[in-house]
């Protein structure tokens, strides 16, 4: 858990940081246990092991080992789940779109801006899970953060069924408002 004190992340272009496991948790209801999972921007490798640690077979790359999503596939898989490098965000849909795959990327909010990528989520479809607060990730030297930004899992073809999705972990009583 962070330290109430820690300053959030602000004004850092650096593209290396790592997702907490806990992020995967409102993916595992549409993940299928017989999928072959692509973590493609693994960097420590934290969503490949939490993904393993529940079952799935995973395939985890990274450009820092030599596989470049944007230009290496591996040989098979069913589902691509990932935190992308915010500042590619723009090829990783681009390439994810062109794989046609199930994929799931967890992206900033802002990232529904552009209409480029507007023109891709209207061609191909875009359903969003969205969180209840923000995700602290742990930086390059192991220090954690969360962004000023809310982020989200931008997913296509899990058949989820809804555009937007708010995700609770606790459930909400019945009546209540």
């Amino acid at each position: 858990m962070r330290p109430k004190n820690m300053p959030p992340i602000s004004g850092n272009i650096n593209d290396n940081w790592q997702t907490p496991v806990k992020a995967l948790d409102p993916l595992f209801p549409f993940v299928e246990r017989s999928w072959t999972i692509w973590e493609p921007a693994q960097g420590k490798g934290y969503l490949t092991e939490g993904l393993r640690d529940r079952g799935f077979n995973v395939i985890g790359s990274d450009i820092q080992t030599g596989q470049d999503f944007l230009s290496w596939v591996p040989d098979f898989f069913d589902c691509i789940i990932t935190n992308p490098p915010f500042s590619l965000k723009q090829q990783f849909f681009e390439r994810a779109y062109r794989l046609r795959r199930p994929f799931a990327f967890l992206v900033p909010l802002t990232t529904l801006e552009t209409p480029t990528r507007q023109a891709l989520f209207r061609e191909y479809g875009l359903e969003v899970i969205l969180f209840p607060s923000r995700i602290y990730f742990e930086n390059e030297n192991g220090g954690c953060g969360r962004p000023y930004f809310a982020c989200a899992w931008f997913t296509n073809w899990l058949g989820i069924g809804r555009q937007l999705t708010f995700w609770d972990p606790k459930p909400a009583k019945i009546g209540m408002i």
